[in-house]
């Protein structure tokens, strides 16, 4: 406490007295206007919650000789500031959730994800030699994952590209998506695992797109996808897929009747023209 009270004048006398350097001096000046500046530091400036639960935002001050300093609490988010704390009482509808705790930390209850931002504790000592400081203070509100929304083709021909995808919005922070068949991972990696050495696709995590290069009959299943963050998983309904052969034969034997049908037309038209029956039709229209 002795350096808190320490002036110009008393480091000059006791530097003459010591025949102190110049260096010492400006030592002792430094030293005593820094211990009688306000000064804050915080337990934790990244604080990390869950939705609906409750966090303190540390603001400490660690040397002031003021006996009550001014307290402030600043939101910034998406570059606009508002008032949390000012004039000795909570604002907004952080008057219903929130209070001051240890004289100058902050206290959040039943956190949401708009309250993801930047809070600024800013005070203000006049008895010090530097009267105000602030500290900035960067939370994090977790969000979990809702039930993501799936799409998964219902029939794909054998050899052909299917495309199933899997995506939610609510989450954060972003969630990440893995794929499963008939209950079993899909491995990004397929030579890990035996039964999905034949398998030809892509699994891209951030996405949640899962793609098939070229289909083939083991590829028919049940699948679905988990979406997953830090504050948790959601998992859509199982969708059926089915892998079926292409009927060549069938399509060549439907493709020759078309073209017997098209030639047997084309002959009837031929043999009415030479019978005359349309030129008939012609007369008999023009009388």
């Amino acid at each position: 406490m002795g350096w808190i009270s320490l002036t110009r004048a008393s480091a000059l006398r006791i530097c003459s007295r010591l025949h102190c350097a110049p260096s010492y001096y400006l030592l002792f000046v430094f030293a005593g206007c820094r211990l009688l500046a306000v000064e804050l530091t915080s337990s934790n400036t990244k604080p990390v919650v869950q939705e609906f639960q409750s966090v303190e935002l540390s603001c400490i001050i660690k040397s002031t000789v003021t006996a009550d300093p001014r307290i402030e609490w600043k939101k910034i988010r998406d570059g606009e500031t508002s008032y949390v704390f000012f004039d000795n009482k909570m604002q907004g509808d952080y008057a219903t959730r929130a209070e001051i705790l240890s004289r100058t930390s902050l206290v959040i209850r039943n956190a949401t994800r708009m309250d993801t931002a930047t809070y600024r504790c800013e005070v203000a000592a006049p008895s010090d030699t530097k009267t105000i400081d602030e500290i900035n203070i960067q939370l994090t509100v977790q969000v979990k994952p809702v039930t993501p929304r799936c799409i998964v083709p219902k029939a794909i021909p054998v050899g052909k590209t299917a495309s199933l995808h899997c995506h939610e919005n609510e989450g954060y922070p972003k969630s990440t998506y893995s794929w499963y068949r008939n209950s079993e991972p899909l491995s990004p990696d397929t030579r890990s695992n035996a039964k999905l050495q034949n398998s030809s696709y892509t699994v891209n995590p951030t996405t949640g797109t899962l793609v098939f290069h070229a289909v083939h009959k083991g590829d028919t299943g049940r699948y679905s996808c988990i979406a997953t963050n830090d504050a948790g998983f959601a998992k859509c309904e199982e969708q059926e897929m089915e892998v079926y052969d292409l009927n060549i034969g069938g399509i060549i034997g439907g493709v020759l009747v078309v073209l017997a049908v098209l030639v047997l037309i084309t002959f009837g038209i031929c043999c009415a023209y030479r019978r005359g029956y349309f030129a008939n039709s012609k007369e008999a229209g023009e009388r």
